[in-house]
């Protein structure tokens, strides 16, 4: 009985209503935004590095990497 309590919690205890916005109305997810400014910050990066003359390789994996690390910290951040 005192296991199946304890599983049950950890089971159920992401089961909050989740993070949204409302824009004109419509609600959004918080994961959304965290996306769309990771996306900038990543494009930021790489004006950044362009502007030092440092070149990053393989861009094909740093991208969209810098994106999921920002996009992640981001959530942490924000909505812990």
């Amino acid at each position: 009985m005192k296991y199946g309590l304890i599983l049950a919690y950890l089971l159920l205890g992401s089961c909050a209503r989740a993070p949204s916005f409302d824009v004109l109305g419509s609600f959004f997810p918080a994961w959304l935004f965290c996306l769309a400014a990771a996306i900038l910050l990543t494009v930021v990066v790489r004006w950044l590095f362009s502007r030092l003359g440092l070149a990053l390789e393989p861009p094909i994996l740093i991208y969209p990497s810098l994106t999921a690390l920002f996009s992640f910290a981001l959530w942490l951040i924000l909505f812990r």
